[in-house]
């Protein structure tokens, strides 16, 4: 009984100081009014903000006896504090000064808002909601005594990393500026690139705590109305408490979830962005980081560059058949050469076939244990090189191959051949970073199927796969097009491109009905001499 009593009085205990944390917590009604005196402002904002040593206050009071009190609130670090002090305090005292105007109080809000405050960003919060959100996104608040409603002054301090060129998508030819973790940067060098009102821009904002300003992007008359519907619907169905990165919203809004494919597609490059927004595609911007969501996104993207629309048409023909080469070594080298050892001993030349045999001498591992063991080993080494500091996991990477398949071999645990297939493995997966996850999770799927049917094996999972990806659909559209279905005015822009005066129109898949015959199907108007 003892025992009992001891627990159910902890129990009791935990659920009052649960109740006592839970009452802590600052609720603001939605329709909440901001109070009319300076006072009662002051104090609401110090219970909303109560422990929170970056909230400032900076109460003014200016005009004969100190008549006309204001309060100005913000964040600090949010703040340019000299921009603050030179826009926004210096004026008010300047103007307030003079005891002629004290007859004109009661439209001091106008007269701050008109002709006093030196700021070109200026909006008003009707209720303390709204003042909240607006101090909590870097911006100013300036309260006035008497007056329900308060000035939103845009005096935010330049922060993040400048622009430069994104380390993930390096190009040979091009423009160099990336996106940073800015969005008003971000939308800035979009709109340096596609000066046209028609290109929208929605502000919404994701996450119950960290209220994270989203962007959905689009061109007015070029992308398909039915697909910006779509996106911005599946992005006000999101309810979660942070979005942090782009990527949760990738996950929130993808097709397929369970699918190894991406069907949502990212990117850092300002000029990739806007031509894939020219052709009519739907962008989405996030806060905090310099990844740009765009859709829908189809499997032929994965294959494609930037450096393929600034070279000669021939050229970028050849890197994307190279690129798709790449992409099935990747994922089928590994499975066909087991299948071959271990199944189709009579399909292997005959000289060949005694190399293999004496590169295999000795090894204690079937070709399927070998070839796992030498993958994972492999993967390890890449997960440790990216995780590392950049200088430390260059080294790491490449001396830890070279020193790993020596040793190996050294050791009798792998052939020869097995090494050189891996680095050829690896290599090849390199080339497709868009589906380098999607290639590390397939290799071993191959590889099993390899193992046990040989041949027909890797066929059943090729024809599953291919099946799998014909069947997928990014916001409606076919994952596969323009192969599957078949539409021969896109073919243009997929393993083969044509020279870029030849891409008259945009991809036909993305059009909307309506438009068909309109003058926004066209890229540019080509005329040939006579």
């Amino acid at each position: 009984m003892g025992d009992k009593d001891m627990f159910g009085k902890t129990r009791k205990r935990n659920r009052m100081v649960k109740q006592n944390a839970d009452s802590s917590i600052t609720m603001i009604d939605t329709n909440e009014p901001i109070p009319q005196t300076i006072e009662a402002v002051r104090a609401r904002l110090n219970e909303v903000f109560s422990e929170c040593s970056d909230f400032l206050l900076r109460e003014i009071a200016c005009g004969e006896d100190s008549s006309i009190k204001m309060l100005v609130a913000y964040i600090n670090g949010f703040v340019d504090k000299r921009v603050l002090n030179q826009d926004v305090v210096r004026p008010i005292l300047d103007y307030f000064s003079n005891a002629k105007l004290q007859d004109k109080r009661s439209r001091t809000y106008e007269m701050l808002k008109e002709c006093v405050v030196n700021n070109n960003d200026i909006k008003k919060a009707e209720n303390m909601q709204q003042a909240v959100d607006n101090i909590l996104s870097g911006e100013a608040l300036l309260f006035i005594d008497g007056e329900n409603r308060a000035l939103v002054i845009g005096v935010k301090a330049p922060q993040g990393r400048q622009v430069a060129e994104p380390d993930t998508e390096v190009s040979l030819r091009g423009p160099r500026e990336g996106f940073v973790e800015n969005l008003l940067i971000n939308t800035t060098l979009l709109r340096k690139r596609i000066k046209n009102p028609n290109l929208k821009l929605e502000m919404i904002q994701l996450g119950e705590q960290t209220k994270t300003d989203i962007c959905i992007c689009y061109i007015k008359g070029i992308a398909n109305e039915e697909i910006v519907k779509e996106v911005r619907e599946r992005l006000k169905k999101i309810k979660t408490d942070a979005i942090l990165d782009s990527g949760y919203i990738e996950q929130f809004i993808s097709d397929s979830r369970l699918s190894l494919f991406p069907t949502v597609g990212n990117s850092e490059k300002c000029d990739k962005l806007a031509g894939k927004l020219l052709e009519g595609r739907v962008a989405i911007f996030c806060d905090g980081t310099p990844y740009v969501l765009t859709a829908p996104y189809l499997f032929i993207e994965s294959l494609q560059a930037s450096d393929d629309y600034y070279d000669h048409a021939f050229f970028a023909t050849f890197m994307r058949l190279i690129r798709l080469l790449a992409l099935l070594v990747s994922n089928l080298l590994p499975g066909m050469y087991v299948a071959l050892v271990g199944f189709h001993h009579t399909v292997i030349p005959f000289k060949l076939m005694i190399t293999i045999a004496a590169s295999r001498q000795g090894i204690p591992f079937s070709p399927f244990t070998e070839a796992i063991l030498m993958i994972v080993a492999f993967e390890l080494l890449r997960e440790a090189g990216v995780r590392m500091p950049r200088p430390i996991g260059q080294a790491l990477s490449v001396v830890g191959a070279i020193v790993l398949g020596e040793a190996s071999v050294a050791a009798g645990i792998a052939s020869n051949l097995m090494v050189i297939i891996i680095a050829i493995t690896a290599i090849c997966s390199f080339v497709i970073p868009p589906l380098i996850r999607a290639t590390m999770l397939l290799r071993f799927v191959f590889l099993a199927a390899a193992n046990f049917l040989g041949f027909l094996g890797i066929s059943f999972v090729f024809v599953a796969v291919y099946i799998h990806l014909c069947r997928l659909r990014s916001f409606g559209v076919p994952y596969m097009a323009p192969f599957s279905p078949l539409t021969a005015s896109d073919l243009k822009d997929s393993l083969v491109v044509v020279p870029i005066w030849a891409m008259v129109t945009r991809p036909r898949i993305l059009r909307q009905e309506k438009t068909k015959g309109a003058a926004g199907i066209k890229r540019q108007e080509v005329r040939l001499k006579q």
